[in-house]
């Protein structure tokens, strides 16, 4: 994960673990790298998925990259040595070392400002036959995001919460992605999915964003003022997500995927 406000838990994220997995393997399954040398995983969490490219490409270099301290002391149990390495640094930092045969980035780049010109500097820097794999959710229009955006621009935060509030550009569409990849001289191969997560429990939606977009937005305010605005939060989110009668919550959750090849 890339460098935001408060820190990650990885017991908390990993409480959908499967539902995360899902893009994961399905962006890479769309990867036609045969048996490259390198390959790197740009906010690489808790290192589980990484250590899945290793198997994917058995003769590979696979490195995660990740910010967060308390993800990288979580993926230290799937290094390989030789095999699977985990390295610290800011995706927004990035630049490869040596040319890079795979380059693969999952649920990171909405973090990042500017992100479209990041991914169009790694295009640039594939090798010949090299492959760059990006996935970004793309649900900053739907009511788990807009209803804490307008939480967040309440009059009550006194402009607190102003530039952590969701916007509804910070993704592109998947033309948009396209046009990145395609610009850096890359064959496109561009996609949208939109997953419908059956959830359980209490307040299943809130405890799906905790670890992901209310992260920032509760690190800005006092024990107080974030149990007031998680309350407030959760009882949108409940009118929006109603249980049904079986117990469970449905959740849809669309996300965008963008892969291409520099030709050989």
């Amino acid at each position: 994960m890339t460098a935001t406000a408060g820190a990650w838990h990885p017991g908390s994220y990993l409480r959908f673990a499967g539902e995360r997995a899902r893009p994961f393997v399905e962006l890479v399954a769309r990867v036609g790298a045969e048996a490259p040398r390198t390959v790197v995983d740009l906010g690489c969490g808790e290192g589980s998925l990484t250590a899945s490219l290793a198997q994917r490409w058995p003769g590979a270099q696979v490195t995660g990259i990740d910010s967060s301290p308390e993800m990288l002391a979580a993926a230290a149990a799937s290094a390989v040595p030789g095999r699977v390495a985990f390295e610290a640094g800011d995706v927004a930092d990035w630049a490869p070392r040596e040319p890079v045969d795979v380059v693969v980035s999952n649920a990171v780049l909405h973090w990042v400002p500017g992100h479209p010109e990041l991914m169009a500097r790694w295009a640039r820097a594939l090798p010949p036959g090299g492959w760059l794999a990006v996935q970004v959710p793309g649900n900053f229009g739907s009511p788990t995001h807009a209803l804490l955006a307008e939480l967040c621009r309440a009059p009550g935060w006194g402009g607190r919460l102003d530039d952590v509030a969701p916007r509804p550009d910070t993704v592109l569409a998947p033309a948009g992605y396209a046009e990145v990849l395609a610009g850096a001289g890359l064959v496109p191969d561009v996609w949208e999915t939109t997953y419908l997560h059956v959830l359980t429990g209490a307040d299943p939606v809130l405890a799906w964003v905790r670890s992901t977009v209310l992260r920032p937005v509760l690190a800005r305010l006092d024990e107080e003022d974030a149990a007031r605005l998680t309350e407030a939060y959760a009882e949108a989110l409940r009118a929006a997500y109603p249980v049904r009668p079986d117990g469970t919550t449905l959740l849809p959750f669309r996300r965008v995927f963008a892969v291409g090849t520099r030709p050989a």
